[in-house]
């Protein structure tokens, strides 16, 4: 054992040698017994140093063995490749591999591939019971600086419901959860204006996501009630000796009201599909528009749906499965 770390410290002392090898020459003393922790101290490296050089570990032979010739991706891209499964590398690897007509990789392309949205733990407002509740697993980012809450998750639906289900929790007595707009802004109600100021007592708050899953809110205020009414339900202004009588006009429907509408329609959209069934060409077709369209979800009506929709396709096509993982469906599950 000592043999292996003199002839280690004294080829880092001599030579520069390159993360790969680093990395092999670590794992030898790994699999002759050594800590990580007592490598380090007997390298003089950080532990997590260490650990990010183990990383490689994760990262396919092939691309392993273009790295040791000296083409390194840079440190975030090495991150974003060992993050992935193998799986994913093999197939972002068969169309970036090297060439003789082009032996550098690029490297930027590869990360592109495998990179996925992270939602970071650092950012979550709910506590561990919601972590528990939604299965949610924190990876740690070892790249990052050491004194930051790197924890992270590629489970950006679980995140996003447990952070909704932490404003229902919490939600104040005069708040709303709201959406984000395009621009990130929050969607107020109807004649809402936001306060920028300090609020008072009688002001509202809309609590909504932001890009980055971050739970925020505002101060809005509602516009001042109505004047007292008139006989027959007619507005009264007086403006010095001049009195306006105005017509009443017709209320708008609530947000509940259309709320109840779209349910209604619902109702009726479901037992119309139930009463003549879709073609199978016609199924095809929505099929081909679920894979290709920007703004379409797929929900099945078995399922309670959160306001992120959106259970994967994935989940669908589950239930053409048996336990054993061959196929197994009827024609109705089917369509």
């Amino acid at each position: 054992d000592g043999g292996a770390m003199r002839s280690l410290a004294e080829t880092l002392a001599h030579e520069q040698l390159n993360p790969v090898d680093q990395w092999r020459a670590i794992e030898r003393l790994v699999a002759l017994g050594w800590t990580e922790e007592a490598i380090a101290v007997a390298l003089a490296l950080p532990v997590r140093q260490i650990r990010k050089l183990r990383l490689l570990a994760n990262v396919l032979p092939a691309m392993l063995d273009q790295m040791a010739k000296g083409d390194m991706p840079n440190e975030q891209q090495l991150r974003t490749i060992a993050s992935a499964s193998l799986d994913e590398q093999k197939e972002v690897w068969k169309k970036h591999k090297p060439s003789k007509a082009d032996p550098q990789v690029s490297w930027w392309s590869v990360a592109q591939g495998l990179t996925k949205r992270r939602m970071y733990a650092r950012d979550a407002s709910f506590g561990d019971d919601l972590t528990q509740a939604y299965g949610i697993a924190w990876v740690e980012d070892l790249f990052a600086p050491a004194d930051e809450d790197s924890r992270y998750t590629t489970d950006v639906e679980a995140f996003l419901g447990a952070q909704q289900e932490w404003m229902a929790n919490t939600l104040p007595k005069r708040g709303v959860i709201v959406e984000a707009g395009q621009w990130g802004e929050p969607k107020l109600p109807p004649k809402a204006e936001r306060v920028y100021g300090k609020p008072s007592k009688s002001d509202h708050t809309a609590m909504y996501l932001d890009r980055d899953g971050k739970v925020q809110s505002v101060a809005y205020r509602m516009p001042a009630a109505k004047k007292p009414t008139g006989k027959n339900g007619a507005d009264v202004e007086a403006d010095g000796d001049d009195i306006v009588v105005t017509a009443k006009p017709r209320p708008d429907v609530t947000r509940k009201g259309i709320e109840m509408i779209g349910d209604l329609r619902t109702d009726a959209l479901h037992e119309a599909l139930s009463r003549a069934p879709i073609e199978d060409d016609t199924l095809m077709a929505l099929l081909v528009l679920a894979f290709a369209g920007q703004n379409v979800t797929v929900v099945s009506g078995a399922r309670d749906i959160s306001c992120y929709g959106a259970a994967g396709l994935g989940e669908h096509a589950a239930r053409l499965f048996d336990q054993e993982g061959r196929l197994a469906f009827d024609m109705d599950t089917l369509r």
